[in-house]
């Protein structure tokens, strides 16, 4: 079995996706060597059926919304199974890019760990949090997920989906760790791997839309935030007075993503009608166009 490479993502990060999708084999060395398996939302019927229930999320209950931005999270925990339990997988967000080679991620030592990955930043790298948005996973040593069985246990209070997202409930001694530059948070240096565009805010292809994502309801740093936010969803909505998507602060970061999405457009991988009704949608921000225009194209 070959290894492969899962992408998760949901209705409105499938540009993302795709995107993410061509960088992998356009960088890779060998791009015969693994396969690429998109894991969409809309297909998962354990989600769909949740649609308005309440989950433990950091230890206060927030509703279960399929339309949010990050539906497809709790998906991190389905390659295993997609996989017979067998072989080596990737899973990444939609939202990562590769930069350079993932093949050598992919033929990594593991050293017997189950998985690897990368620690949090701040205050949830100092509580011992890992990052799950990339995983690289030996899936015979992890028989024991089982995606649509622990998501549902969200919603009985018998797992909280901060702790699961963390990798709070594996045995410590089951995880490696791999370089940050693997998982590189909205970072692009001559070191990176995988560029993640995390801070939803500032995502290169939003830039300009109304924010649909939640914000954390947990009071974290200002006490009074999180409950700005569950008052402000209860009165008003899940995403009223959020304001809009921002620029990223990084040119780069938005060059590299614009000139990825130019080659997909040039090759019929993304078509023009597409694109146009996923900004109508919106999905992508709506001058893409003219971004596309005066982005350059990439070194080969």
């Amino acid at each position: 079995m070959r290894p492969t490479v899962f992408i998760h993502t949901n209705r409105k990060q499938i540009v993302g996706a795709i995107v993410s999708e061509y960088s992998l084999k356009r960088n890779a060395a060998n791009p015969d060597s693994f396969d690429v398996r998109v894991i969409n939302h809309q297909d998962q019927a354990f989600l769909q059926a949740k649609e308005g229930e309440a989950y433990l999320r950091d230890g206060v209950h927030r509703v279960w919304r399929n339309d949010d931005l990050q539906s497809f999270t709790p998906l991190r925990f389905m390659p295993p199974e997609l996989m017979g339990y067998e072989g080596r997988a990737l899973v990444i967000d939609p939202d990562i890019f590769s930069v350079r080679d993932v093949g050598e991620l992919l033929a990594r030592d593991m050293q017997g760990k189950a998985l690897m990955c990368r620690p949090r930043s701040g205050s949830k790298e100092k509580r011992g949090h890992f990052a799950s948005s990339v995983m690289l996973l030996d899936c015979a040593k992890l028989t024991h997920w089982n995606c649509q069985r622990d998501f549902e246990a969200l919603f009985t209070d018998e797992r909280d989906y901060m702790t699961w997202i963390s990798l709070q409930y594996e045995d410590r001694e089951s995880i490696g760790l791999f370089e940050n530059h693997w998982n590189d948070f909205d970072r692009l240096t001559p070191e990176t791997r995988l560029l993640h565009n995390t801070k939803r805010k500032t995502q290169p292809w939003k830039t300009g839309l109304p924010v649909d994502f939640m914000p954390p309801e947990k009071p974290s740093g200002v006490l009074s935030l999180g409950l700005f936010n569950r008052v402000r969803r209860r009165l008003l909505g899940d995403y009223a007075l959020l304001g809009h998507y921002k620029a990223h602060p990084d040119p780069n970061q938005e060059r590299f993503f614009f000139g990825l999405l130019r080659e997909c457009i040039d090759q019929g991988i993304v078509t023009e009608a597409m694109l146009r009704e996923e900004m109508r949608q919106n999905h992508v921000r709506h001058d893409a166009f003219e971004v596309l225009d005066r982005t350059p194209r990439l070194a080969a």
